[in-house]
């Protein structure tokens, strides 16, 4: 057995695996850095070469764990959902919620979309980012069953390369409320 192996060891991964996730967040890729997670997770430099063998292996773990979160919370949301029938305005919202997250601000849209679009710089990022996206997808299409609105994965596909296309122009906008461009684009489509 090893240091990481132990209650300990993993106490201290998880927490260097969180501080990063919470950098991501807050200062994108360029914040994880070895000095800034050990400092954020209150343990010696040395800990994050010890528990990962690479900078890129701590992003990649900040980027499931975070993906990870956003899961969870929408599946704990789905769990609140009955099956019946529902206005499309309040299923738009159901699914932006699991898009976008419940906060829907500039920078934590930005966040989430940074996740995304790096993956054409990270490659070794895209396998994690595609299972997150596969089971986003599995919750979308959940919502719209639940709600009597049916979709395939053919039209999630459609119905999400709609909203990223809304949130990326938003984006570049500097629009205050990215959700209320998505918002209004799914209603074009769906309605």
């Amino acid at each position: 057995m090893t240091a990481a192996s132990t209650p300990k060891g993993e106490r201290r991964r998880a927490a260097l695996v969180e501080a990063a996730a919470e950098l991501l967040v807050e200062g994108g890729f360029d914040a994880i850095r070895h000095r800034a997670v050990a400092e954020r997770a209150g343990l010696p430099l040395a800990s994050t070469t010890y528990y990962f063998d690479t900078l890129e292996d701590l992003v990649t773990a900040a980027v499931d764990h975070s993906g990870r979160y956003e899961l969870a919370r929408g599946r704990e949301q789905l769990a609140k959902i009955s099956t019946e029938p529902r206005a499309m305005d309040t299923v738009i919202e159901l699914a932006l919620d699991q898009l976008l997250g419940e906060d829907s601000t500039f920078d934590a849209v930005l966040a989430r979309y940074e996740r995304l679009v790096t993956t054409g710089r990270r490659p070794y990022l895209r396998p994690v980012v595609r299972a997150l996206q596969d089971e986003f997808h599995v919750l979308l299409k959940e919502i719209f069953a639940r709600s009597g609105k049916p979709i395939d994965d053919e039209r999630v596909h459609q119905l999400v390369a709609l909203v990223d296309g809304a949130v990326v122009n938003a984006l570049i906008e500097a629009d205050p409320d990215p959700r209320a461009a998505a918002h209004a684009m799914l209603r074009d489509a769906l309605t």
